[in-house]
């Protein structure tokens, strides 16, 4: 089976995911088409890049994965194939990978190169997908591309260490309106070595000449969310309540248990988290 995911911000209101797959699919007719997700922000790279990072490892060895999130090619960018952990990866070199090459060396990366071999009009989605199928059928990475050693970091996918804290961001918020950020769970232990800690967020309000910052802390990071459960409680109880835990990514994620975005609210409209939002862990001696 040739598997080919599909990562894209194009949603599904237009004809572009269609259009890709009928693209895949008169290319490479026996292609396994899967989607991951057409709801990426726009030209959102640290929203894609978690994704991919979430969504890779549900995948045999072989996947191919097309990620079409700002594609285009020009002075600053170019296209690139990566063989990573024994799936394939096809981008702009953006900094779209960085979550995964920070965790696994790349087994191979090129630089793509056949431009020039489609017809005059193909965009760089028919690159794209050209690339996909040839590696979809087991073709080799050299055959479209230069070797290369390096590409692009996205600096906001990796937290700080100051002293006693670690500083880091709000990089993704899910269906449920959880907010999860660039904390990991191994930078957690590696700092924090078994000390308390108190995680902090918080929104500033203007009034006037009153400025006033609201913060949440939390002093606790739960394995589940049941956790939050006690032998005194029931689950209506704890219903609202805002909570911590990493994450199956192994990420740090601030959610309000039960929430509902739709009626009730989340952790992102409630406590008043978004995009690149700083969150603070703050260790005590």
């Amino acid at each position: 089976m040739s598997i080919i995911t599909l990562t894209t911000d194009y949603g599904l209101k237009d004809h572009f995911v269609g259009s890709l797959k009928g693209k895949i699919l008169t290319e490479f007719p026996e292609a396994t088409i899967i989607d991951i997700s057409h709801d990426i922000d726009a030209f959102n790279i640290a929203e894609t890049s978690y994704i991919i990072g979430a969504a890779y490892s549900s995948f045999p060895k072989g996947t191919v994965h097309l990620i079409g999130v700002d594609i285009e090619r020009n002075r600053e960018t170019q296209h690139i194939a990566m063989q990573w952990n024994d799936q394939y990866f096809i981008c702009a070199d953006n900094g779209v990978l960085s979550i995964l090459t920070q965790k696994i060396i790349p087994q191979k990366i090129v630089a793509i190169n056949i431009h020039d071999r489609l017809h005059s009009d193909a965009t760089d989605l028919d690159v794209f997908v050209k690339v996909a199928c040839h590696l979809a059928k087991g073709g080799l990475l050299n055959v479209i591309g230069k070797e290369i050693t390096s590409i692009k970091d996205v600096t906001e996918l990796q937290a700080t260490v100051l002293d006693n804290q670690i500083k880091g961001n709000v990089i993704y918020i899910d269906h449920y309106g959880n907010v999860v950020t660039n904390i990991s769970k191994n930078l957690f232990l590696e700092t924090g070595k078994g000390r308390p800690y108190e995680i902090t967020f918080g929104r500033t309000y203007e009034l006037g000449p009153i400025r006033n910052k609201k913060i949440y802390p939390i002093k606790t990071i739960l394995s589940k969310y049941s956790d939050i459960i006690l032998d005194i409680y029931s689950v209506k109880d704890r219903e609202g309540e805002k909570l911590a835990i990493f994450n199956e990514t192994g990420f740090l994620e601030i959610a309000v248990f039960r929430s509902n975005p739709k009626t009730v609210g989340s952790a992102s409209s409630l406590l008043g988290l978004n995009y690149y939002d700083t969150v603070i862990i703050e260790f005590k001696n």
